[in-house]
């Protein structure tokens, strides 16, 4: 049975006094559940990490993503293989790492349940993210034409297909530095929905995106700055509000966060160098 991005629901609609019985195209959401095998002391394991309540589709880019930002794999040549456990039910991805890695699984050892609606939390503080950053080395030298910037919310909605039948997902787009969609990818939830793109940014071997601007459909959170680190972005704009957390992390390691980019308007909260106004 696979899974399908929207799901068909019967609705009653109101209309003032009138009611009319109708079907509504919503956006699914299941679960998915990330295991993990690899060798210790020449023994096989299996570990169950992670469950994520997400929208079916780019199942093994989301999982690639999600070990990534995690800081479990450095790279997508980490990956032995990546597989359903059930063919037939696609809600257990199984990611084999290569017999030589033997994974750090502090961050994610104790087995947190993952929310559509909160992302992944529980962070300690802003020095464990530099500490499993990868991307330490990315260019610095980027402008991104003030003009160009209001373009990017309508060039992502353009490419949200779900959304245009649902208006329930979220969605998030990487941008070359003449404005191109590059990638752009859609989940029920935001941190769902960047895993995916960083997982298929790794998958073509665009990490670190320090070329590229990461354009967010609704808030920027503390964990979706956070994942952006990882992949080397320097350049983040959202079309909602930043938190206070997310402002704080990205001054501290210099990205340009943009938010409330809305029709002719947006707010710099940091790296206002880029922006060219």
């Amino acid at each position: 049975m696979q899974g399908t991005s929207v799901t068909r629901v019967p609705v009653t609609r109101v209309n003032a006094t009138l009611l009319t019985e109708d079907d509504d195209t919503l956006a699914t959401e299941e679960p998915m559940e990330i295991r993990l095998e690899f060798t210790d002391a020449g023994k096989p394991v299996r570990k169950s990490i992670s469950v994520t309540m997400r929208t079916p589709g780019h199942d093994f880019e989301l999982a690639t993503g999600f070990l990534y930002t995690e800081g479990v794999i450095r790279s997508s040549a980490d990956i032995a293989d990546i597989s359903y456990a059930d063919e037939q039910k696609e809600q257990v991805v199984v990611v084999k790492l290569i017999k030589e890695l033997l994974p750090d699984l502090g961050n994610i050892e104790r087995n947190f349940y993952t929310t559509s609606s909160c992302g992944v939390c529980g962070k300690a503080s802003i020095e464990a993210v530099f500490a499993s950053c990868p991307v330490l080395d990315t260019k610095d030298d980027l402008r991104m034409p003030a003009a160009l910037l209001l373009q990017l919310p309508d060039k992502l909605r353009q490419h949200q297909e779900v959304f245009a039948q649902t208006g329930g997902l979220h969605g998030c787009a990487l941008f070359d530095m003449s404005g191109q969609l590059v990638l752009t990818r859609e989940d029920v939830g935001r941190h769902n929905a960047l895993d995916k793109l960083i997982g298929a940014a790794l998958a073509g071997q665009m990490v670190p995106a320090d070329e590229h601007v990461l354009l967010l459909s609704g808030r920027a959170s503390f964990e979706l700055v956070q994942k952006a680190i990882m992949a080397g972005i320097k350049i983040v704009a959202a079309v909602g509000a930043p938190s206070s957390l997310a402002v704080q992390m990205a001054d501290e390691w210099g990205m340009t966060l943009v938010g409330f980019l809305r029709g002719e308007r947006f707010n710099i909260y940091t790296g206002a160098e880029r922006v060219v106004i």
